[in-house]
């Protein structure tokens, strides 16, 4: 599946927004927000933004009024995003219904910021590059957060975790009818096509630190993430299913930790 294919289960975006807002990086919104000032109202479009999180966590961080532009396929999800409008003065939000995968200049005219989230790691090469041929025609900075790099690590260990780990980034990486996803490679691939066009770009982690008040969230991304690894890697089904309980057990008592690796960029032109 390409961004263009994957549908988000709305339930599982209100689980994450705390933990994404957590792991997002402060520095690269400081920076941000220092690069563009409060001379005039800021027009920010958010690809792929769905309910409009990222406006939600962004927007008290950035000057002055801000119109926000979210773009994505899913109607639902856009109709939160206009529900719940971020929680900082004279912001506006506006709802545009297409895939971004068809993402194109005159879409994104009049944007002072683009930004995403969760987000790069679904496209394949050609799509980001796409994407960033879009954005580079209007030469306004971006804020890309929470893409996967492919590294996650549990405490206490287990045995399978390295096997589930290995098959679930092959599963991010997989081919579909639109061309093999970029996965845990995407963060390389874009800042590779960035900096060989000139841009300057800034790399800073952005982890999630999974622990015991986040106990929903780890079995739902734990559920998720066996299901993936059986789903590329059939073999391991046979054991998965009770490493999976194991697992289950640990995160209900609080004995469970799980960091998922990120990355956050701050492109500027």
């Amino acid at each position: 599946m390409s961004a263009q294919a994957v549908r988000v289960d709305p339930g599982w975006l209100v689980l994450r927004e705390p933990a994404d807002a957590a792991a997002r990086s402060e520095e690269l919104a400081e920076r941000l927000a220092r690069h563009v000032g409060a001379a005039r109202p800021l027009v920010i479009h958010d690809l792929g933004g769905g309910s409009g999180a990222m406006g939600r966590w962004l927007a008290p961080r950035l000057p002055g009024p801000q119109h926000w532009v979210i773009h994505d396929r899913d109607e639902e999800l856009l109709a939160r995003a206009l529900a719940e409008l971020p929680a900082a003065a004279a912001v506006t939000v506006e709802a545009r219904h297409h895939d971004i995968s068809d993402l194109a200049p005159p879409d994104l005219a009049g944007a002072d910021v683009i930004v995403a989230s969760a987000l790069l790691d679904l496209l394949t090469a050609d799509e980001l590059a796409a994407m960033l041929d879009a954005c580079r025609a209007v030469e306004c900075p971006m804020l890309v957060a929470l893409t996967v790099v492919g590294r996650v690590a549990l405490t206490p260990a287990d045995p399978l975790d390295a096997d589930i780990a290995a098959a679930f980034d092959a599963h991010q990486r997989r081919a579909t009818p639109a061309g093999r996803l970029l996965g845990p490679d995407a963060v390389a691939a874009a800042v590779g096509e960035l900096r060989a066009r000139g841009a300057e770009v800034v790399v800073r982690a952005s982890p999630w630190r999974l622990d015991a008040t986040h106990g929903d969230l780890a079995a739902e991304w734990l559920a998720g993430w066996v299901a993936a690894a059986c789903e590329q890697e059939p073999a391991l089904a046979p054991d998965a299913g009770g490493y999976l309980q194991r697992r289950l057990a640990e995160a209900a008592g609080g004995k469970l930790r799980v960091i998922v690796d990120h990355a956050d960029m701050l492109v500027a032109r």
